[in-house]
């Protein structure tokens, strides 16, 4: 019975989480409120309010999934980096931004990073600042598998070069969602642009 109680309350949580990316999306975070999540999840407000206590908390939580499943495909790259440098660490990176709308719109991640920045020692604030801190971990990691190859210098430290690289693809990321303009595509080539010099100065065997 506990079993079928967990995945009937995961069915819940995730029809709410879904009601909100296409609730969000269509009508705009600010417009919407929790009784038309609960109305589309098919659920009661209250069992909504039992799982977040505001739609902030809501927003958060499809960062979260977002990031979580970011990390998961990050995970394979990492385990086997293709070649070059400049090709593994760009192709992680790509894969975060690929994947950046699949749930939240630039108006959607404008909010979700207002909240963090606003009340940082929030639950919602230190939730965020996990999930970049998790990212940038795995950056980290990415740098440390290309230098136990042989492809990036030893003797330069993994984690500060991960840190390096991930606020930069960080900014940049800040700068695409806050221009309705700019497309993935002006985004990517930006930060292959800026990438590059420093793959090259990080190689063990420049090219």
């Amino acid at each position: 019975m506990a079993g079928l109680r967990e995945r009937q309350k995961a069915d819940r949580e995730r029809r709410i989480l879904k009601a909100a990316v296409t609730q969000f999306r269509a009508d705009g975070y600010r417009s919407v409120r929790i009784e038309d999540l609960a109305e589309m999840a098919e659920v009661s407000v209250g069992t909504v309010y039992n799982y977040y206590q505001t739609k902030g908390d809501i927003l958060i939580a499809t960062v979260a999934m977002e990031v979580e499943e970011v990390l998961d495909a990050g995970a394979e790259i990492v385990a086997d980096p293709p070649g070059g440098v400049d090709e593994a660490i760009l192709r992680l990176i790509f894969q975060y931004y690929d994947h950046s709308l699949e749930y939240l719109s630039k108006e959607m991640w404008r909010t979700a990073m207002a909240l963090s920045i606003e009340a940082p020692g929030t639950p919602n604030g230190r939730h965020y600042s996990e999930q970049d801190q998790r990212l940038a971990a795995q950056v980290t990691d990415l740098i440390a598998a290309l230098q136990a190859r042989g492809d990036v210098r030893s003797d330069l430290d993994a984690r500060a070069l991960g840190e390096l690289l991930f606020n930069n693809l960080n900014q940049m990321f800040i700068e695409f969602v806050k221009d309705d303009e700019m497309s993935l595509d002006a985004l990517k080539a930006r930060v292959a642009a800026q990438t590059r010099p420093i793959a090259t100065l990080i190689a063990r065997h420049p090219a």
